[in-house]
């Protein structure tokens, strides 16, 4: 039996020793007291819950945010890949007939770079740069 259990027990032998002394008429009294009581005590073990629950989801919401997560899917790729090759056409056509050569040499500089950086913001160990393990940098913190 747990010490809040005794301590309820120990209530309600009271109330209802105090029932026997004062008689039936304080008995509705009597028994909205205790009553209070046990729900103070239900109230107050909710909060305790509810409080760790929220505490267990800020931690588990700090630690998601902390970790790198894949955001796009294959399909988001794909299309990424194929709305760059679309451009290229115009674009090479833009700065070849401009530029002639160093035109379309920087056109296709241009898409290249825009492609690297998508590649490494969607997969960050890409061309040998590794991230800290989320291990390591928890204690870094």
């Amino acid at each position: 039996m747990d010490a809040r259990d005794t301590d309820l027990k120990k209530e309600l032998d009271a109330t209802l020793h105090a029932r026997r002394d004062l008689g039936e008429e304080y008995e509705s009294a009597l028994v909205d007291s205790f009553l209070e009581k046990v729900d103070q005590r239900i109230d107050g073990a909710v909060e305790r819950r509810v409080r760790r629950q929220l505490a267990e989801q800020q931690m588990q919401t700090a630690r998601d945010s902390r970790s790198p997560k894949a955001t796009d899917s294959w399909g988001e790729r794909f299309g990424f890949g194929i709305v760059s090759l679309v451009l290229a056409v115009p674009l090479s056509a833009i700065g070849g007939g401009v530029a002639r050569l160093p035109g379309l040499l920087v056109a296709w500089a241009g898409i290249v770079g825009v492609n690297v950086v998508q590649a490494l913001r969607t997969n960050p160990d890409l061309f040998g740069r590794r991230r800290k393990s989320s291990q390591n940098r928890d204690w870094e913190d």
